[in-house]
């Protein structure tokens, strides 16, 4: 009898802290984006979830040259934007999701990305073809607010 009642407690607990967690769909920070068929970040309780960022100047809506380290920086940067916005920094991410155009291009990212997330956020990391803009990288991030 005392396993079911704990059991029971247990489950209405967990069920009210689902509850609790507001789901909020945020706007871009970005003017240019506003009008983008999806959120810059949506946040769940405390996590934030963060769209797919890639290398463009949001102020010329253009992809930066210099190739990958150059288009690593500015997706880090575009990364760390959306974050401020939202009250935080890089080292509230937790996991990273890292989408390269081709692997040849892996330690060269790497070089960059490693100057940013000393933290060692969990990551996931592959290549596809197709990438918007014709980006070499693209990023996502979960991050978590205090």
């Amino acid at each position: 009898m005392y396993f079911i009642i704990t059991l029971a407690l247990v489950s209405v607990t967990t069920l009210k802290a689902q509850e609790e967690s507001s789901l909020v769909f945020h706007a871009s920070h970005e003017a240019k984006k506003q009008s983008a068929p999806f959120s810059d970040a949506v946040s769940v309780g405390n996590l934030f979830f963060l769209a797919g960022q890639i290398g463009m100047d949001q102020s010329t809506r253009t992809m930066v040259s210099g190739g990958i380290k150059a288009e690593t920086e500015q997706t880090i940067k575009n990364i760390e934007a959306v974050l401020k916005h939202h009250g935080m920094d890089l080292d509230r991410v937790v996991k990273c999701t890292v989408i390269l155009s081709t692997m040849d291009n892996f330690a060269a990212f790497n070089e960059v990305y490693v100057k940013y997330f000393p933290n060692k956020p969990a990551r996931t990391t592959f290549a596809a073809s197709g990438l918007a803009a014709n980006a070499k990288i693209e990023i996502e991030v979960v991050a978590v607010k205090e």
